[in-house]
């Protein structure tokens, strides 16, 4: 009887074996030789694929952009620019929290990465029909990402011990729940996350009333004139 064959390696064999090593074990992980043992192969045939292990967390950082919606940002999809955002957002958060560990690497930024190259082009994009000044357009799209990878970078109600005595109330006199947070995680960094981006986006709509909207009445009150 002839033996089975191994699978064959591939690019995205390799980058889905190496993701499931980052989210099981961290960064830290991943080394091509740790990697090439998971895979059953040799070290070197891995360059067969990828030059550096840094190409290999590219990809894994790709593939993880590449589960984000982008469906609202559509030319052709009915939500207007701050819906869009908002769906987005929580898009984009949902993915992350599946893979917190990546998330340094995804916030580095889409450098040459064909997944994340798109996102920023479809929001660039997106908030450029809208109205939005091509310079604003390129710093929402920023300070998206800067609130969106912040929040999965770390956990505000994790930062807490769950010991009542570490909160002395002399020395910290309105910290006296804070023992608490732990336990209510999901439900503070939840709470935390949609509180912001409402501000976040309500910030940007009293500012799109005023710049975007304003500026559009202005000149058409010259054309009247």
């Amino acid at each position: 009887m002839a033996r089975p064959r191994k699978p064959l390696l591939s690019r995205d064999r390799i980058v889905e074996t190496a993701g499931a090593l980052v989210d099981a074990e961290g960064l830290a992980a991943l080394s091509t030789r740790r990697l090439a043992a998971e895979l059953g192969v040799s070290g070197p045939s891995l360059y067969n694929h990828f030059r550096t292990k840094d190409e290999i967390l590219d990809a894994v950082a790709d593939a993880v952009s590449a589960k984000i919606d982008l469906s609202m940002f559509a030319p052709g999809d009915p939500r207007d620019w701050r819906t869009a955002l908002h769906d987005w957002a929580l898009s984009y958060r949902a993915a992350l929290a599946d893979h917190p560990h990546i998330v340094p690497v995804l916030a580095q930024g889409p450098g040459r990465r064909p997944a994340g190259l798109r996102l920023a082009d479809a929001v660039f994009g997106a908030m450029v029909r809208a109205g939005w000044p091509p310079a604003q357009a390129t710093h929402i799209g920023a300070l998206m990402r800067y609130f969106v990878t912040g929040s999965a970078l770390g956990s505000f109600a994790r930062g807490f011990v769950d010991d009542e005595t570490a909160y002395d109330p002399a020395d910290y006199p309105h910290l006296g729940q804070a023992h608490l947070l732990a336990e209510h995680r999901e439900k503070v960094d939840e709470g935390a996350f949609a509180t912001g981006l409402r501000a976040l986006l309500d910030g940007l709509g009293a500012q799109y009333e005023r710049e975007v909207r304003g500026a559009r009445a202005g000149h058409g009150t010259e054309r009247s004139a």
